[in-house]
């Protein structure tokens, strides 16, 4: 078996590679051997692309050695959730109905990334088109959680959480709609962060809800992801929804003090979804690692949690219809049932239906605004409970309860998960960390802050190799 704890975060990869301490290649070949012995247990990838990563790994070395090294993801290997585009590389969404495309170009980010060095090791599963799922339908099976292969790994950015939590990738993309980085980091134990909307664009990313869609990070601790985000991060003036703000330096903004911060406690949020008693606990007890680094806790009260569900739940459903409705009418027998039947429900709203969340959603955002004039961050759980059996995920678990991620898509506002502590099961829990707009800055350093109080990131699940790897 391959050690458990023998590969790097993505940062400590980062400066092994600028020290000389570790090669591109080395680190690749690392983890495709991994890949090899343990993706037969969480199937994270759809497609692995293992002789281009030990190409880019080989250029990536020569370029570092003759003094030419561009920046920190230089030769770090990473993988993308398969529902954005990588030119000439097989990207499917998880659906059969695109089993066959090849893009001609990359999304906006993955050229970024190909552009900072970067090495790609292959795609990841995913929801079919980030909605329907987890599938036991499609041509390729959901991922499984590497804590529990048993259990869900949260959706939609399901291979991304798997691949990383297992150590078969030191980081990659997600997309966030109504929870979809967030909820996967939970029920996974790493940390993702759903950036300010407008902040990375989304050329190039499959759409499922237009004005709710956010592309963003996934890895094993804060810096990671402020590490992605740098690169990620910029103005495309070809994204409509794409902001023109600057990129700030997030890795070297996350060791700041934050004594004194104001952190507001949606305290309802996390009532109205019903969490455990030991969720309850865990984000107690994260309250009182804040208190000890000197931030002040006030309570903070919105609108009902249900509130901002509806309001999601009827833009994004109304959102995806309207992306999806042709292939529903003309070939309905290429997508899975759950994906269908979600998409069947959406075609039951009304304009009028869409109209008014949409108007709902400028009073809940300026509600958000207005108590935000008052504390710096907002802190609720991530989700009310562990990671649920797979087996129990039927086609109407996201609108059962209240998702606890969703009311941060309306507003997009940045908000970051993170790692609560571990329920009695051995599985992971999770809190949400949330800012301003534009502030993803202080959302990560204020995770950051946490996660070096505490060492819930020291711990890997431990994964059996698949009987015939050697």
């Amino acid at each position: 078996m391959l050690g458990d704890n023998a590969f790097p975060t993505l940062a400590d990869a980062s400066r092994q590679l600028e020290a000389g301490q570790a090669t591109s290649a080395g680190l690749t070949e690392m983890l495709l051997e991994r890949i090899a012995v343990y993706d037969g247990r969480v199937n994270s990838y759809l497609l692995v692309t293992a002789d281009a990563a030990r190409a880019e790994a080989a250029e990536a070395d020569v370029q570092i050695k003759a003094g030419r090294r561009r920046g920190p993801l230089h030769g770090v290997p990473v993988a993308y959730k398969d529902i954005y585009e990588t030119a000439g590389v097989r990207t499917t969404g998880h659906s059969r109905s695109l089993e066959g495309n090849v893009p001609t170009q990359d999304a906006a980010t993955v050229a970024k990334m190909k552009a900072a060095g970067a090495v790609c090791l292959g795609k990841l599963a995913t929801h079919e088109f980030a909605f329907g799922g987890p599938s036991f339908d499609l041509p390729w099976p959901p991922a499984r959680n590497p804590w529990d292969t048993e259990r869900f790994t949260g959706g939609s950015s399901s291979g991304t959480a798997a691949a990383i939590t297992a150590g078969l990738a030191l980081g990659g993309f997600g997309s966030d709609t109504g929870g979809s980085i967030r909820l996967p980091a939970a029920f996974s134990g790493l940390v993702g962060i759903k950036p300010t909307y407008g902040l990375i664009s989304r050329r190039g990313v499959m759409p499922l809800s237009y004005s709710l869609d956010h592309a963003g990070p996934m890895a094993w601790t804060t810096e990671d992801c402020a590490l992605l985000l740098e690169v990620m991060a910029g103005h495309d003036p070809l994204d409509p929804g794409s902001a023109d703000v600057p990129v700030k330096p997030y890795a070297s903004l996350l060791e700041r003090d934050i004594k004194g911060l104001r952190i507001g406690v949606l305290r309802h949020f996390w009532e109205e979804a019903e969490a455990t008693p030991e969720t309850v606990a865990a984000l107690e007890a994260a309250l009182d690692v804040y208190r000890g680094l000197g931030a002040e806790i006030v309570e903070v009260t919105l609108s009902p949690l249900r509130d901002y569900c509806a309001c999601c739940s009827v833009i994004l459903m109304s959102e995806a219809i309207a992306v999806h409705e042709g292939v529903l009418r003309d070939r309905p027998e290429s997508l899975g049932m759950i994906l269908r039947q979600r998409l069947r429900l959406a075609s039951l709203l009304s304009a009028a239906d869409y109209v008014q969340a949409l108007r709902r959603r400028r009073e809940l955002v300026a509600e958000s605004a207005a108590a935000f004039e008052s504390v710096d961050l907002m802190f609720t759980a991530t989700t009310p409970a562990p990671a649920p059996r797979l087996d129990d995920m039927g086609m109407m678990y996201t609108f059962a309860k209240p998702l606890l991620t969703m009311p941060f898509n309306v507003t997009g506002a940045p908000a970051i998960a993170t790692r609560a502590g571990v329920a009695a099961s051995g599985l992971p829990l999770s809190f949400q960390l949330v800012g301003r707009p534009f502030e993803d800055d202080l959302v990560l350093a204020a995770a950051h802050a946490y996660e070096q109080a505490t060492d819930w990131a020291a711990a890997r699940p431990q994964l059996e190799p698949m009987a015939n790897v050697a």
